[in-house]
């Protein structure tokens, strides 16, 4: 049991691993959409509270002003149904002490109503009456009245006080809040419209059971609200997550698809470029064997430095030929290091003198112009053949010309240690279609099977100045151009730095 759980947990570590870059990027989604469905409600509910509360103030004021009112109206209501100058028997006066002390006590019942008197201002103090007998004397006793205790009405005091100016020149209720539920109202009191005084009340109405049941209502819609949105998500990633699974599995195999199919055209385009090279240097091998032959033909005791000079040349270039055809791609270090000393004058003029001057003598006439200051170049000598060879026979096979032409020049610049070597003939130029850049901004006479001649039952042709090209650039490191002359014919313009 103990092995399947590790075997299982295993394939979905694994299979998380698989595909974490994808499930990555969900889960970031995932976590911020859900963060911010929080934030949302969080501010929504922060908001809501504000106006629960500024709600609840105002239902509040507005209940403490309205108990207010009520009690200062039947307090006048009562008092105008009386004349100050009317003289009451005893129990009339016990009557209206007792209707008087009915209305105070009535608004105490009230568990919101904490404290309630009626303030009157003096010349020099303010009386507070909080009593039905206190109110008659001061009413119908000519202004005297047992004056309650100060300590009791201390605060309402001090409020009347600094409210007192403003509530004579107004006569306008005036609620003073302390904190978020006491209310401190006064309201004005004028019997028979003469103001005499205030109404004060001490009210603290309690909305709160109010406000939470909505809110705690609200809480339940919201947190269901978000739920559902994060199920919803969570059930979106999961989806997600197995279409990728269901994408990825395709992609896979489409990409298993592609790249054998990539490597099989990669490999049929390396066996065509491969057959195509052996095809070219077997065709130079042959003439190469045949300068041989005909070597050892002519061989004397005289000649015979010299013919051994040329045969050591040319079996050199033979059994490079001969190495070249094992690899689609040689190994660098078989074509440059520090092995490698060859002087580039040298190989131009064993080219010229031992290879085309023997085929091409009749119709062709060379000119060498090389530099002596040329370096050595670490660079093996035969392969360097297999890029001058193909130009300078370019310059034979296409000039269109019965007495060709071809100058070679070497110069070196020792200040910026830059060598430059240039073949030019005196033919009919390049094609300047073929002078054009391809989208990688190589000279299209430069590319795989283009010809700068007429390729009519040629099938290897156009392949001379690519190999050149590539074996210029690609393995020595060097800069390859082909520009037309302005007095006709064309030049290959070979750069090289130190």
């Amino acid at each position: 049991m103990k092995l399947h759980l590790n075997k299982r947990l295993f394939q979905i570590i694994e299979g998380y691993r698989k595909y974490q870059f994808e499930i990555r990027h969900l889960i970031v989604l995932a976590l911020v959409l859900i963060t911010f469905q929080f934030v949302v409600l969080y501010l929504n509910q922060n908001s809501l509270q504000q106006v629960f509360v500024q709600s609840q103030q105002w239902y509040q004021q507005d209940e403490a002003e309205r108990i207010a009112n009520l009690t200062a109206t039947s307090l006048e209501l009562l008092l105008a149904s009386k004349s100050p100058k009317e003289k009451f028997t005893e129990s009339e006066g016990r009557q209206i002490v007792q209707d008087y002390n009915i209305i105070f006590s009535q608004q105490l019942l009230n568990k919101n109503v904490k404290s309630i008197c009626i303030l009157i201002p003096q010349p020099k103090s303010i009386i507070a009456i909080d009593d039905g007998q206190q109110l008659f004397d001061y009413l119908f006793g000519g202004g005297a009245a047992a004056i309650a205790s100060e300590d009791s009405h201390a605060e309402a005091i001090r409020l009347f006080s600094q409210l007192k100016d403003s509530l004579i020149q107004c006569e306008q209720t005036i609620t003073v809040l302390e904190g978020q539920q006491i209310f401190h109202v006064f309201m004005p009191f004028v019997p028979r419209g003469e103001f005499i005084g205030v109404v004060y009340m001490k009210i603290t109405p309690n909305l709160s059971f109010l406000t939470q049941a909505m809110s705690s209502n609200y809480d339940k819609t919201a947190f269901l609200y978000s739920g559902l949105i994060i199920i919803g998500l969570f059930a979106m990633f999961y989806i997600s997550t197995r279409t990728l699974h269901e994408r990825n599995k395709i992609q896979r195999m489409y990409f298993e698809e592609q790249k054998k199919f990539l490597t099989e055209q990669i490999n049929h385009q390396n066996e065509m470029l491969f057959t195509k090279r052996i095809y070219h240097t077997h065709h130079k091998a042959e003439k190469i064997g045949g300068f041989i032959s005909e070597d050892l033909r002519i061989l004397t005791a005289e000649n015979i430095d010299q013919i051994k000079y040329r045969i050591d040349k040319y079996s050199s270039f033979i059994a490079r030929v001969i190495y070249d055809m094992k690899w689609y791609n040689p190994p660098i270090h078989t074509i440059r290091g520090p092995m490698f000393k060859t002087n580039v004058n040298v190989a131009l003029q064993f080219i010229v003198e031992n290879i085309f001057k023997r085929v091409s003598k009749e119709y062709a006439t060379f000119e060498l112009h090389l530099d002596p200051a040329m370096p050595d170049v670490a660079i093996n000598e035969y392969v360097i053949w297999e890029v001058f060879e193909p130009i300078i026979q370019n310059a034979l096979d296409h000039s269109g010309n019965d007495n060709t032409r071809v100058i070679i020049t070497t110069t070196y610049n020792a200040a910026v240690r830059r060598s430059v070597i240039c073949i030019e003939d005196n033919g009919k130029g390049v094609d300047s279609a073929l002078l054009e850049l391809d989208a990688s901004g190589v000279k299209k006479i430069f590319l795989d099977h283009v010809t700068s001649g007429e390729p009519m039952g040629k099938q290897h042709s156009g392949y001379g100045c690519y190999i050149a090209y590539e074996i210029a650039t690609q393995r020595f490191g060097w800069s390859i151009d082909v520009e037309n002359k302005p007095a006709g014919g064309c030049k290959f313009t070979f750069t090289m730095n130190h």
